[in-house]
């Protein structure tokens, strides 16, 4: 099988690897398209020993499983929990001790030509939905988990920190809750490609320093910074992204403050297909590319640069 090995700190592709083989209540999957995330140069930076397939973002139509799913497009959550211990038992499946991660955590992920996932994980693709926008379905359920999280309305301030692949899906989705909404990063290209509601800064003009909830989506130590000196005393810091290494914070100040911080993460799939089937978000400005696996070390170099969105392999 062809896929991009991680080993090392180094990506390579592959045309040995085993096919994967279903586990108990699993599902094998043929790969039609991935999309590349920040998450997957994390790994390959060290951000924490991974080897195995990376990518995580994927729509792909079940090879091997039950008949509710075989023969139909899906793309599946991505972490896949025990079922069986204390935090599975209380509903909290994403933070099981024993979890496998796809991509990410013991587990070979999508940018390969099969992947396998619990039969549970996954949610079948609407046909109205294209196999592109399919491919956004896990990071945008990643964005649409902070109004899960956080209570947001029409007469909050909110700032977004970021203007890069998940930053665009944050705004998105921020929108949905009529918020007034700004976004601050140093692109003026992929600012640009914000929805006109929203009011854009580059970091150099953002003079504001009382939002009531800030979402950082930069993953460093920068943007951070920024996020908490945006953010108001009594107010909300969203961390939607994970840094490499320790980041430097001065926790009296949040004590002072009162600021509360809310680690945010996975999301809620069904509302993000949902979000999608109804045509409200248009996500053609956000892919910048799309390339072949047997490219996917081309597109993984054409995905670091500074100012790209979202690059997909395409395996059809």
């Amino acid at each position: 099988m062809n896929g991009v090995w991680l080993e090392d700190g180094i990506v390579s592709l592959r045309d040995d690897l085993p096919f994967p083989i279903a586990g108990e209540r699993e599902a094998i999957i043929r790969v039609l398209s991935a999309g590349i995330c920040t998450t997957d140069h994390g790994l390959i930076d060290g951000m924490f020993p991974y080897v195995g397939v990376i990518g995580h973002e994927f729509v792909g139509v079940v090879d091997k499983g039950p008949e509710s799913v075989s023969g139909r497009r899906v793309v599946g959550e991505i972490v896949s929990a025990c079922r069986r211990c204390v935090a599975c038992h209380k509903g909290r499946t994403s933070h099981c001790p024993e979890r496998t991660v796809l991509g990410i955590t013991n587990r070979n992920g999508v940018f390969a030509e099969y992947t396998a996932l619990p039969v549970e994980n996954l949610y079948v693709v609407p046909e109205s939905v294209s196999t592109e926008f399919a491919t956004f379905i896990e990071p945008l359920a990643a964005a649409m988990q902070i109004i899960e999280q956080v209570h947001i309305t029409s007469s909050d301030s909110v700032l977004v920190v970021g203007s890069g692949k998940l930053a665009q899906l944050v705004v998105r989705t921020l929108l949905l809750t009529g918020c007034v909404l700004s976004c601050v990063g140093r692109s003026k290209r992929t600012l640009a490609l914000c929805p006109k509601e929203v009011e854009m800064y580059r970091v150099d003009q953002l003079q504001d320093t009382q939002f009531d909830v800030v979402v950082e989506c930069t993953g460093n130590a920068e943007g951070f910074k920024i996020a908490r000196q945006a953010v108001r005393p009594a107010g909300t810091l969203v961390l939607k992204s994970t840094y490499p290494g320790e980041l430097e914070i001065d926790c009296t100040s949040l004590v002072v403050d009162e600021v509360t911080i809310v680690g945010s993460r996975c999301g809620p799939f069904s509302a993000a297909i949902r979000l999608l089937e109804s045509g409200y978000v248009d996500l053609t400005a956000l892919i910048d590319g799309t390339f072949p696996l047997n490219l996917a070390i081309e597109a993984l170099s054409q995905s670091r640069r500074p100012g790209t969105l979202k690059i997909l392999l395409d395996m059809s």
